[in-house]
């Protein structure tokens, strides 16, 4: 089990290879200079898993830091209009990791057919860019509530979202972890981004599957709400995940980002629940 902690900003982060794998294919990457965190679960079995998310992560935080160095960065696939630069720059940084990692499969033939799941969130003042590819998750705790930041882009839930099969039948198929967008299966990827206000005392979470094919919504909730700390969040909900089956890798990354308190509350009255979002699957 891996575990990590920042002193300077309230983040916790456990990673576990789960009780069936021998290898964690998972990675997570934080920086928290720039109010980025990041969480890939790799695929392509032996080692090529490990390589896609680690590779994934690192291309994210390493393109984010040089257009932090040199602004007039060029975008990786163009800018999408209507979205903030932190949320361009973001999904910029995610098809770039597409790209070096389809290369990288396509030229060694000891990586044919690694991919991999990214989850990524980064700050800027009140306002938060998500972005993601597969069915890695972000959640959000408000209160007592948890709510989804990410929708899986997997057969099983495109199916469900279409109304073609029941949550009894995704739940028997033997389908559901086949990926109808991730990390280097082409050459190029499709990012959804979702941007939204930050209230203090917001908790958000990225997972990889291997935590919410064992951890049930509820007992996500449950367990943020009664940590006292971030790692004690991360730690307890990977440590679930295990004690239910661990049947794949596992990692857990939460945050508590500190908006400025006054701008906060003044934005719970006039907009209510759900204050800001913009969905683009492009």
């Amino acid at each position: 089990m891996m575990s990590a902690r920042s002193k300077s900003v309230p983040f916790g982060v456990c990673s576990d290879a789960g009780r069936v794998r021998q290898n964690n294919e998972d990675s997570f990457l934080a920086a928290p200079e720039l109010g980025l965190f990041v969480v890939s679960d790799g695929m392509g079995g032996a080692a090529s898993g490990e390589v896609a998310s680690r590779l994934t992560v690192e291309t994210v935080v390493a393109h984010c830091r040089d257009a932090e160095a040199d602004p007039a960065l060029p975008y990786c696939g163009g800018r999408i209009s209507g979205v903030s630069e932190t949320a361009n720059r973001l999904a910029s940084a995610i098809r770039l990791a597409n790209r070096m990692v389809y290369e990288a499969a396509r030229t060694s033939e000891s990586h044919r057919g690694m991919g991999a799941t990214v989850v990524a969130v980064r700050y800027a003042g009140q306002r938060v860019s998500v972005a993601h590819a597969g069915d890695s998750r972000a959640y959000r705790l408000r209160g007592k509530e948890l709510e989804p930041l990410t929708r899986d882009h997997s057969w099983i839930a495109e199916q469900l979202r279409r109304g073609m099969i029941s949550e009894a039948e995704a739940a028997s198929t033997n389908l559901r972890n086949v990926l109808v967008r991730a990390v280097g299966l082409e050459p190029d990827l499709d990012v959804e981004l979702d941007e939204q206000f930050c209230l203090e005392g917001d908790v958000v979470l990225l997972c990889s599957d291997g935590l919410t094919q064992e951890v049930g919504d509820p007992e996500i909730a449950d367990l943020l709400q009664r940590a006292k700390h971030m790692q004690n969040a991360a730690e307890e909900l990977v440590k679930r995940a295990v004690e239910n089956g661990g049947s794949d890798n596992i990692t857990a990354l939460v945050l508590r980002p500190i908006p400025k308190a006054g701008a906060a509350r003044a934005r719970i009255s006039e907009l209510g629940k759900s204050l800001f979002a913009w969905r683009y699957s492009n």
